[in-house]
Formats: structure tokens, sequence, C-alpha cells
């Protein structure tokens, strides 16, 4: 049986104006749950079978995300840690083949951390199931939904930011 709130909910939908319910918000903080969820599952089985710790996947997802050479020292502030927690979780990915350390020769105090081209290719093997699913959900939608729906991944990317790791509101 449709509500009230069911009806608002589809205005907002078709283009209308009301803002989102917060039975919107609770829909989309299950499924974000569900998403990280699953991709937490992918990437601890992918720490897992390289001898890695969960930190060291998210260090490589931020080398390879980078704009540009990402250096120890920003690595530290992406993720939160102090130097010398960085400077193993280096070593573990670089003994294991996933990064070189490669230094500037104009500044040779200044490392630039690079993803290994084998363990790039490895790693977009074991992922591939994530990128299939998502394929196959983006197919699902015209360009305007996905155009909406990447708007607000990168709002709430932003969002949480600028609250840092701090848990602040």
């Amino acid at each position: 049986m449709a509500t009230a709130d069911d009806a608002e909910r589809q205005t907002a939908r078709d283009g209308g104006s009301p803002a989102p319910a917060a039975a919107d918000l609770h829909a989309f903080a299950v499924q974000l749950r569900r998403m990280n969820g699953e991709i937490n599952r992918m990437v601890h089985g992918f720490a897992l079978r390289d001898g890695l710790h969960v930190t060291d996947v998210q260090a490589l997802a931020a080398i390879l995300d980078a704009d540009e050479p990402m250096t120890p020292g920003r690595l530290r502030e992406h993720l939160g840690l102090t130097s010398g927690a960085v400077t193993a979780c280096v070593d573990r990915l670089e003994r294991a083949g996933h990064v070189v350390r490669v230094r500037e020769s104009s500044d040779r105090r200044v490392v630039h951390l690079h993803y290994a081209a084998d363990a790039r290719a490895a790693a977009r093997t074991y992922f591939r199931p994530l990128a299939q699913a998502a394929g196959s959900a983006l197919a699902r939608f015209e360009g305007a939904e996905l155009d909406a729906a990447l708007r607000f991944l990168t709002a709430l990317n932003e969002e949480l930011a600028l609250r840092g790791t701090s848990g602040r509101p």
C-alpha cells in the first residue's frame, strides 16, 4: 500500500522539489553500508591472499588513485598513520612486489611510490568481479542518472573528507 512518504519520494525521483525524507536517507545509508561491506570483503580477501594488512590495500588504492606521484609523507597524511607505520606498510608492499620506491633524480631525499606493473595486472584480475558488477550496474542507468549518481558520490566523499578522521559532525 502506497503512503504519503512513498508519493513524496516518487515526486522527488520524478524531478519534483521535496527534500529527501528520513526514510530515503536511511535507505541510502543501508545501501552504502552494504556496498562498503561487499567491497571490504573483497579487500580483505586480496590482503589475505598476499599476506598484507587491509591498510596496505588502502595504501595501494591511494597510490593508484593519486593525481601525482605518491610520497611516503603524503601517504602518511592520507591514511592517518605515523611515519613508522607508513614505513612498515611500504616495506611490506615492496617485499610483496606491489610497489616500487623511486628516488627523485633532482633531490635524492624525495621518494616516489609507484604501483608495480605486474602487481597492477594481478590486482586488476583479482578485482575484475567488482569492475564487472559496476559495469552491469552502470548499464541499467542513463547518462543523466549516472551524472547525478557521480555528483552524489563526489559530494559525499567531499563531505567525509571535510570531517577527516576525527568523527566530528
